[in-house]
């Protein structure tokens, strides 16, 4: 069974929905046949990589509401992630492109570091002092070192602004050919979609259901001739 999650590294509740999800298929009885891949999702995909600016400034304008309302916010994100065990910086956050973080965790996925990259990401936006978006590629890198990527690989892609590029591109297209509009979203199996950081209980009903669904192989005409572990059929005539 498989399970892509759409998210953005600049998404608080991707960040924590990603740990309820987690402590779901850690529970779950076939947990290891079930493949998690993580696809690009970008909640700002038109800025540009040198525009940067505080948090709260962005949650302001793009909300309509006062920055003492946006920090309220934060401080409520805070609690939730401290809930599942998450470090969360509450002031003092930037938000920026996320572009190049979605380019390397492609190079991730086929070195098969792409959780251990995306855990990285999270980590250091959302809970490190250094920022992920003024520090410049060196900081990115030093991310992706962490999270067993080479450095010299890591560098050469984000040199390139086209590495990678339609794949980030082909999962936001797929994105909106299913329909989503906000992250995190799940998709499980392509039968069943999960929006939002959901209680671990729900991710663990969609689980149970989709796995209780999964139809049996129906041969529609058995009998032919077929190689096997002991060898081909010998024909007859």
């Amino acid at each position: 069974m498989r399970v892509e999650i759409w998210s953005d590294i600049a998404c608080p509740w991707c960040y924590v929905g990603k740990a309820r999800f987690e402590r779901a298929l850690a529970d779950f009885p076939y947990r290891d046949q079930v493949e998690v891949v993580h696809r690009s999702f970008e909640l700002d995909p038109h800025r540009a990589k040198d525009d940067v600016e505080p948090v709260l400034t962005m949650l302001a304008r793009k909300y309509g509401m006062s920055e003492a309302q946006a920090q309220a916010g934060e401080e409520n994100l805070g609690r939730q992630a401290a809930a599942e065990g998450l470090a969360y910086r509450t002031r003092g956050r930037d938000h920026g492109s996320t572009f190049d973080m979605h380019r390397l965790l492609h190079l991730a996925k086929e070195r098969g570091r792409q959780g251990e990259l995306l855990d990285a990401l999270y980590r250091a936006n959302f809970a490190e002092e250094r920022s992920v978006f003024t520090e410049g590629d060196e900081r990115l890198v030093e991310l992706a070192v962490s999270a067993g990527l080479d450095a010299d690989e890591a560098r050469t892609v984000l040199a390139d602004p086209g590495a990678y590029a339609d794949e980030v591109r082909a999962d936001e297209q797929e994105a909106a050919r299913l329909g989503v509009t906000g992250v995190p979203f799940f998709v499980i199996d392509r039968k069943y979609g999960v929006s939002g950081a959901q209680p671990a209980e729900v991710f663990t009903r969609a689980l149970t259901q989709a796995w209780s669904e999964r139809a049996p192989l129906t041969v529609v005409q058995g009998g032919g001739d077929v190689c096997g572990p002991d060898g081909c059929a010998v024909p007859q005539s």
